[in-house]
């Protein structure tokens, strides 16, 4: 039976956003009007708050608690700011940027082509977590992007 328990689960990656949330219910349903999210499972707490929840946006899931002091999980609204960013990736950055907007996102930065191929906006959704919605458009070289760099930046 051991033998075939994968490693890494399926539906998983690697590596696994774990963002805490002061008001983790109301960041599910904002996630889900925002980014298209699935939530695929909610273990409440006895308290009635979200020990555990996974949503999925893409092929990627996010799990998401309420924030507890007790166990050192601490909101971006409890503690002023985030260091952390989360960088996605989709299909129509347009109509996610918009659709997440209109969801009570706040626009960071605009919705701009970038010098590295990707068109990219930030927004900070009403929870304090940092997004860069991003859709692909162009392949380049580690070489071209560093041009590009060097020449919006004034590099040589």
């Amino acid at each position: 039976m051991a033998d075939s328990v994968k490693p890494i689960p399926e539906g998983y990656h690697s590596v696994t956003p774990y963002l805490c949330i002061k008001g983790a219910s109301e960041a599910i349903e904002f996630y889900k009007s925002a980014v298209d999210a699935t939530e695929l499972m909610r273990i409440p707490s006895p308290d009635g708050s979200i020990g555990h929840a996974e949503i999925q946006i893409g092929d990627s899931r996010i799990m998401i608690p309420d924030e507890s002091p007790k166990m050192d999980f601490r909101s971006p609204a409890t503690i002023g700011g985030t260091p952390v960013h989360v960088y996605m990736y989709v299909e129509d950055v347009d109509r996610i940027f918009a659709q997440a907007n209109a969801a009570g996102a706040t626009a960071m930065m605009p919705l701009e082509d970038q010098f590295w191929g990707d068109r990219t906006g930030t927004l900070v959704d009403p929870f304090g977590h940092r997004w860069y919605v991003s859709t692909h458009k162009e392949d380049l070289t580690e070489e071209e992007i560093g041009a590009r760099a060097a020449k919006l930046f004034g590099g040589s």
